[in-house]
């Protein structure tokens, strides 16, 4: 990793997308010379989570809408892992087709919120929120567990979240300038905007999940006996540390010198098991891994893409819902000719 960002290169600014919300089909994708296909879509990224889905569902509108809407409380591990395919996919793909499908999986989710006003997931300033929170966990990610980022890196990945942002077809208004109007623009959010939400508690209590995919030989009550409770602790804490203070305030989460010290132990130790001694093709999930396969000629160039594993679909009664990223939806079964992996 530390070769890989040994070149940081700036920011294509002819490949960027204008602010008159481009389609998706005149912007040029982010390719393997960017800094994001360098650095995202890694193993480590699970490590942040409970970090990005809590920060999405701080925001008054989109909680809203994921308590109203989503299943993901009722299927959590498998929404969470067929989703890495699609979200990553809109990076790494180099095709519009999957932001836009991305997109269109937001188009029915709308309501009323308690104060009688009105949502959207389409909301442009509710959809860039979400798209923050997984560009910006890149920076995030790296300052507490590496690769370290220079200041020029960040304004870096800042560009190129705008060429990433504008691969979904949508509203480009709320973006923010440049990388220091976007730090405004957040710590705006975390002190003003965001709030608590019973979304937000129920994605940070994962007690009465069964065991995680890669644990499931592990009985059920021995799991939410005697590993889930440590297991819910650590990650609670390991959370809290990725937090702003002004969001720890707001959560009334406790976070002392002695836990800032132990939690960048742990970024060192993450840092040089996760970025140091684990082969980075092994590190990837399978979208990226997918597309640098492709790059170095592992992969045809014109290969179907690699898909969620059946075990990740959605329950069979909702396979057909346009909400979801289904691999054998039904509208799509007879033509669609991706690798179920």
């Amino acid at each position: 990793m530390t070769e890989v960002l040994s070149t940081t290169g700036s920011a294509r600014m002819d490949a960027g997308p204008r602010l008159d919300t481009p389609t998706p089909a005149e912007v040029t994708p982010l390719g393997p010379d960017s800094l994001t296909w360098q650095i995202w879509g890694t193993w480590t990224g699970m490590l942040g989570g409970l970090w990005s889905g809590s920060m999405q569902n701080m925001h008054p509108k989109l909680g809203a809408a994921v308590w109203e809407h989503s299943d993901f409380f009722g299927e959590r591990w498998e929404r969470l892992m067929r989703s890495l395919y699609p979200i990553s996919g809109v990076v790494f793909d180099r095709t519009p087709d999957t932001g836009l499908e991305v997109r269109d999986y937001h188009r029915t989710i709308k309501g009323q919120m308690d104060d009688g006003s009105r949502y959207h997931a389409l909301d442009p300033d509710v959809f860039y929120w979400a798209h923050a929170t997984f560009w910006y966990g890149n920076v995030r990610l790296c300052e507490k567990f590496g690769p370290r980022l220079s200041e020029d890196q960040k304004r870096q990945l800042f560009e190129e979240s705008k060429t990433w942002y504008a691969m979904y077809g949508v509203s480009m208004r709320p973006v923010p300038d440049t990388y220091e109007d976007f730090l405004e623009y957040w710590d705006h959010m975390c002190r003003n905007v965001l709030r608590d939400h019973p979304a937000v508690r129920t994605v940070l209590d994962i007690s009465e999940l069964p065991p995680p995919p890669w644990m499931s030989w592990m009985p059920r009550r021995i799991w939410r006996r005697h590993a889930a409770p440590p297991v819910q602790r650590f990650f609670v804490w390991l959370t809290t540390g990725l937090y702003d203070e002004p969001i720890r305030e707001m959560m009334g989460l406790r976070w002392t010198d002695r836990d800032e010290r132990v939690f960048r132990l742990f970024g060192k130790g993450v840092d040089l098991v996760m970025n140091r001694l684990v082969p980075y093709r092994i590190l990837r999930h399978p979208r990226p891994r997918d597309a640098w396969d492709r790059v170095s000629g592992r992969v045809a160039a014109d290969a179907p893409l690699v898909e969620t594993p059946v075990r990740n679909l959605p329950p069979e009664s909702e396979r057909d819902n346009p909400m979801h990223y289904c691999p054998v939806h039904a509208a799509r079964r007879a033509t669609y000719p991706g690798r179920i992996d």
